[in-house]
């Protein structure tokens, strides 16, 4: 099947429209719409800063829409993805109480609901049902808002959209929520190739049912349309007929569903005064905002957004999606964007090819800046055609300049208490960031850039890491002279200085001029080469810590070990790493109480995928695979004792998992649908694992990349 040409500017003008609608509405959601026109007038733009709120932070409208999405992935992008496989998903990436959703209760959050009915073992559809979660909570709004990326891995091809926004709906939802999924997807799928509105409705309405109230919500709204010209009047009139008091429950669906419309009809295909409408008429703004602003991004694409540079400059495609997979937290527009392109590619039978060889960073959006910052101002930043980032800078003479993209943890974010649903962090952050850096000591950054006539002028590449007591420490590899107009190629090793890499980019150094660069491309990769521990020193930070992923009760940091993990219900772990890794060694140090099993994984791709050398009462060692369920691939007797230290090997190449405990050396060959890629992790059944040290490294006698 064919794409349409622009497909993939197009998908990500619909993720930076996504992301746009919901930075302008997070600020005021909850608001009544008396409220916002009180405070506001009109929201007409970020207003976060007003309400003291950071600008970008993690949002379940941007996490649930792209982690979910992971299911096409996982799953080799079925075309007949089933709702089960999706709800698989959701307890991959979905770590209880800390990621993702928003954790409001059971009953008054649909989707914490389904989560639990998924948790204990009722597969979706019926998770989501209204059968068995009444029809109240089933019809809330949360299957609309996570919609959007099923539409966009099927461009022009409505009947595959509507099909997967059907499954994706029914893990959490039921009823008219579900209609009004689908009504989304449709009109996102046909905008991709049909940029009039009427059409896109009129095809909306067709694959829903004629009873539904979501269709009728949808005619009544285009018929008065053609009536009232005051979108003002047109919303007293959706609350008269369509209100909270009709539909009620935490956030009901249908009155929402009723401001897009509203905003779409009313917005004169202006972007801006779409979203407008749409963060001005209250309810739940940012998921309504989110999803027209994927549908007018999609529809009308980039140009539509850059008519409007104060909504697109203070992004710089920055964003966070919260998921047990920690390494895709810290995250951009762009990366978001080539997963979803690569997913329509596969689904339409296509193969795909990532751009400038797989680069992270390779700038080929126009004006897409893929999250990079000055350091300490001194040098500004553009793409205005795509193909290269722009990098103009002023030398003083001493210190260089440099600019980096943010790979993991920001040092604003707030760090969360040491247990699960906890709520307002304080300076404004409401969800927990669960991350893992993107970037590892052993690993290599290669980049590619040309500059202009700058005599003495030399570029090295750089990372930022953080320090024992948090505090962000700049190191730059080898000079590079530059030369006008010609292409140059560095490469360096990431080195380990004990904490988390929490950045990478380019350092510019030499006498005092103004000068310009194009970084065409920077990428990270190879196998690492760290140790996890406590940093040497006294330091007080906690950002060594905070580089794994919480998935236990505790991850108690008062002991002297720097890592006791203490979970009581089913398996629990902690993880860091990225699926950039494939074949490599882990060494770790690990003393396990009271526990059913513990031990280490590799390939960690969340919480349900992964091989594991896991030490199993009474005594044995086993590997075992995860994918959904547990299968045992390898076992024998080791005689280990509880609460003594042991050092567990594990290594894994191909298909084929090693795992070494004192003499005993166990190896399992999986040729089934292998786990190719992914990070480590330490994990605990029901019990205490205590840990000293992990070590990754790549495989004996082989270099790191």
């Amino acid at each position: 099947m064919a794409l349409p040409g622009d497909y993939a500017q197009r998908v990500y003008a619909g993720v930076l429209g996504k992301m746009i609608g919901v930075f302008m509405g997070r600020p005021v959601e909850g608001w009544t719409y008396a409220q916002i026109r009180e405070r506001f007038g009109e929201v007409r733009g970020y207003v976060n800063e007003s309400v003291g709120r950071p600008l970008i932070i993690p949002d379940d409208d941007l996490s649930g829409t792209f982690a979910f999405l992971r299911a096409l992935e996982d799953n080799g992008y079925p075309r007949d993805l089933r709702s089960e496989q999706v709800g698989e998903a959701w307890l991959n990436y979905v770590v209880e109480g800390r990621s993702t959703l928003w954790w409001g209760g059971m009953g008054n959050s649909t989707e914490q609901t389904a989560y639990y009915r998924l948790k204990r073992g009722v597969p979706a559809p019926r998770s989501g049902s209204m059968g068995l979660n009444t029809r109240l909570i089933a019809e809330q709004i949360g299957a609309q808002i996570f919609i959007d990326g099923w539409a966009m891995v099927a461009p022009g091809d409505p009947d595959l959209a509507f099909r997967l926004a059907s499954e994706a709906a029914r893990v959490s939802h039921d009823g008219e929520a579900v209609h009004a999924a689908q009504a989304l997807a449709v009109m996102e799928s046909l905008a991709f190739v049909e940029p009039r509105l009427e059409r896109l409705l009129d095809a909306a309405v067709g694959y829903i049912p004629r009873e539904s109230v979501i269709r009728r919500l949808i005619t009544d709204l285009r018929e008065l349309r053609g009536h009232e010209g005051d979108w003002r009047r047109a919303r007293e009139w959706l609350e008269a007929h369509y209100g909270y008091d009709r539909y009620g429950g935490n956030v009901h669906v249908v009155p929402n569903h009723g401001v897009i419309h509203l905003s779409l009809l009313y917005g004169q295909d202006d972007f801006l005064q779409t979203l407008t409408i749409a963060n001005t008429a209250g309810w739940d703004t940012d998921c309504n905002a989110g999803n027209v602003g994927c549908l007018m991004g999609i529809k009308n694409g980039l140009a539509a957004i850059d008519a409007h540079p104060h909504l697109r400059e203070p992004l710089a495609d920055r964003l966070f999606v919260s998921s047990a997979e920690g390494a895709r937290s810290v995250t951009d527009a762009a990366t978001l964007a080539d997963e979803v392109v690569r997913a329509g590619h596969r689904l339409a039978g296509l193969g795909w090819e990532p751009p400038k060889g797989g680069a992270q960073y390779h700038f080929t959006y126009p004006g897409s800046l893929q999250g990079f910052f000055g350091e300490d101002g001194g040098c500004a930043l553009a793409n205005p055609r795509g193909g290269a980032l722009e990098v103009r800078f002023g030398l003083d003479g001493a210190a260089p300049r440099a600019v980096f993209a943010r790979g993991f943890l920001p040092p604003e974010v707030p760090e969360p208490p040491d247990a699960p649903y906890a709520r307002n962090l304080g300076g404004g952050w409401n969800y927990t960031l669960l991350a893992s850096p993107r970037f590892y000591p052993g690993q290599v950054v290669r980049a590619r850039l040309r500059a202009e006539a700058l005599p003495g002028t030399t570029a090295a590449l750089a990372c930022r890491y953080y320090d024992a007591d948090d505090r962000l420490v700049t190191v730059g590899g080898p000079p590079v002279p530059l030369r006008a107009g010609e292409p140059h190629e560095l490469a360096w090793v990431l080195p380990d200085h004990g904490g988390p890499v929490a950045d990478v980019g380019l350092q510019v150094a030499g006498p005092a001029q103004q000068g310009r660069l194009w970084l065409e491309a920077l990428g990270v990769g190879g196998e690492p080469s760290a140790r996890f521990a406590r940093p040497p020193g006294p330091g007080a930070g906690n950002m060594w810590r905070r580089a794994w992923v919480n998935a236990v009760h505790r991850l108690d940091k008062r002991f002297p070990e720097p890592f006791r993990l203490l979970h009581m219900e089913g398996l629990g772990l902690i993880s860091t790493g990225s699926r950039g890794w494939r074949d490599y060694r882990v060494v770790a140090r690990l003393t396990p109480y009271l526990a059913e099993q513990a031990g280490v994984a590799v390939r960690c791709q969340g919480l349900n995928r992964f091989y594991a050398a896991v030490l199993r009462k009474p005594g044995r060692l086993q590997i075992v695979k995860h994918r959904g369920q547990a299968r045992v691939l390898a076992e024998a007797e080791a005689g280990w004792l509880e609460g003594e230290e042991l050092e567990l090997r594990v290594e894994v190449e191909g298909s084929r998992v090693r795992a070494r405990l004192g003499e005993v050396v166990l190896e399992a060959h999986d040729p089934e649908a292998p786990l190719e890629a992914g990070g480590v992790a330490l994990l605990v059944e029901e019990g205490w694992l205590s840990c000293e040290e992990v070590v990754v490294g790549p495989l004996e006698g082989r270099p790191s990349a």
